[in-house]
């Protein structure tokens, strides 16, 4: 999870393209080879691949470690400022160096540098999906 790998079917909902999550082949763990064969969403894909804008992106959320609990699966993420929906969380975990993250998917138009909330705790972003181009350039830990 601190290396921004989302977990199919936990950090991804039934909508997730792999331009949002990162699952283009650049990386090992790429699960789409853009120059193979017919496959079922190839022309989604395509599509946000040659003319960029995923509509959704994974980040990793550093949250406020001063209340001793994650958030649930599923819980919406909101800008602190308020308004409407940003996305959901998938995992939440309590990491050694990093203390208390979550990998979130998040809307394209969510502001990059906006203070978040989710389940009521404070949380701050970093990036894991380019959201321009829906590459994952998260440097591995």
């Amino acid at each position: 999870m601190a290396r921004g790998e989302p977990r199919f079917g936990v950090d991804t909902d039934e909508r997730t393209i792999p331009n949002e999550v990162g699952w283009i082949a650049e990386q090992p763990w790429g699960a789409v080879h853009l120059d193979k064969g017919c496959y079922r969403g190839q022309e989604t894909v395509a599509r946000v691949h040659n003319l960029g804008k995923p509509p959704r992106r994974l980040t990793l959320l550093h949250l406020d470690g001063s209340e001793n609990r994650l958030p649930a699966l599923g819980s919406v993420v909101v800008p602190a400022a308020g308004g409407r929906d940003a996305g959901f969380v998938g995992s939440s975990a309590r990491h050694h160096e990093l203390g208390p993250i979550a990998l979130a998917l998040l809307k394209r138009n969510t502001d990059l540098a906006a203070p978040l909330v989710v389940d009521g705790l404070p949380a701050a972003q970093e990036v894991v999906v380019d959201p321009e181009i829906g590459l994952h350039f998260r440097p591995q830990r």
